[in-house]
């Protein structure tokens, strides 16, 4: 039976909206709302303990992680402790597994058997190991796993490295194999090929190994943020009225058709906060994420420009602070614009 595999090429997720993403995807597919969907990205720096995890695997104390730029985060995966950044293509399959695939190991091997068919397309020979879950080469581990199925619908995923820097791993045991070493598609060719080309290989390669027709699923909507400062480096912060969520969140806004981002970013700062600033004014942080909304994804360009005056506000917010980057952080509900807010200094 051909099945139906929805691939979205996410690009940048934050590891709490990654989260966020899956746990809706997760319900969609067990509602039939979706079909099969394999979500393709990169996080940032981050360390993640599965539920077999040890903390002395952690090699550094988590306040030191967290100050070297490292997040650090519990998870109900399967699996010790694993590393993501950039550079390295994070997958997480949301596939239901009812009627006829109800088997967890030979689920992990099939998307062990994924990773092992895109190392091979680029000449590298990798293989299973006998007590360990992974693909291995000569020269070390070149992709980790990590599951967890619930209702018979998988999460969690994979981790595969492209261009991945490899001196990261020395903050951990990776996945709690003392004396094991990592390795990347740039340390075994020598050149790291294009993310976008890997991405591909692993949509056909997936497809393949689920008896299944792919389909690219572009976002649904495409979004600005604006992180507007003042000249003592205090950051504009507006709660949205009650109807609209209550929340504290820096200017966004949705990008309309014919707009480039920072078109929009100029629009929505004049509309939402009555600032005029000249295009040239608005800086690009060039930060580009994705994040789950409703049943879709956004995908995320975030701005900073440096204003004089208090805002006029639309009939969007109630009330308007101006903050410090550390009470800012303190009120922001979601982790993008977090970011945003860090970048812009």
């Amino acid at each position: 039976m051909l099945r139906t595999l929805h691939v979205r090429r996410l690009g940048r997720v934050e590891y709490e909206d990654g989260l966020a993403a899956q746990k809706m995807l997760v319900e969609a597919r067990a509602a039939g709302r979706v079909p099969d969907t394999l979500l393709l990205l990169e996080h940032p720096r981050v360390i993640t303990l599965g539920r077999g995890a040890k903390e002395t695997n952690l090699l550094l104390p988590r306040e030191q992680l967290q100050a070297k730029g490292y997040e650090v985060y519990e998870t109900d995966r399967g699996g010790d402790v694993t590393y993501h950044g950039p550079g390295q293509i994070v997958g997480y399959p949301i596939l239901d597994l009812k009627p006829d695939r109800k088997d967890v190991r030979k689920y992990v091997a099939s998307v062990e058997e994924v990773m092992i068919r895109v190392a091979a397309s680029y000449g590298i020979r990798s293989e299973r190991v006998q007590g360990r879950v992974g693909i291995w080469t000569p020269a070390g581990k070149l992709g980790a796993i990590g599951v967890h199925i619930s209702r018979w619908i998988t999460s969690h995923g994979f981790a595969f490295n492209v261009r991945t820097d490899l001196n990261d791993f020395a903050a951990i045991v990776p996945c709690g194999i003392s004396g094991a070493s990592v390795a990347s598609l740039e340390s075994l060719c020598g050149v790291a090929p294009p993310m976008a080309e890997v991405e591909q290989r692993f949509a056909v390669a997936a497809a393949s190994v689920w008896e299944s027709e792919a389909f690219e699923v572009p976002h649904e909507l495409r979004t600005i943020s604006v992180v507007i400062r003042r000249d003592d480096g205090r950051v504009l912060l507006m709660k949205r009225k009650t109807e609209r969520g209550g929340f504290w969140q820096i200017l966004t806004g949705r990008i309309e058709p014919g707009e480039s981002p920072l078109q929009t970013a100029a629009r929505e700062i004049h509309e939402e906060t009555g600032f005029s600033p000249r295009l040239e004014e608005v800086r690009e942080l060039n930060y580009v994420h994705s994040f789950a909304l409703g049943n879709g994804f956004a995908q995320e360009t975030a701005f900073t420009v440096t204003v004089q005056g208090e805002p006029r506000l639309s009939d969007e917010h109630d009330e308007h602070r101006w903050c410090t980057v550390e009470e800012a952080l303190e009120l922001l509900p979601f982790a993008g614009l977090k970011r945003a807010v860090k970048l812009a200094g």
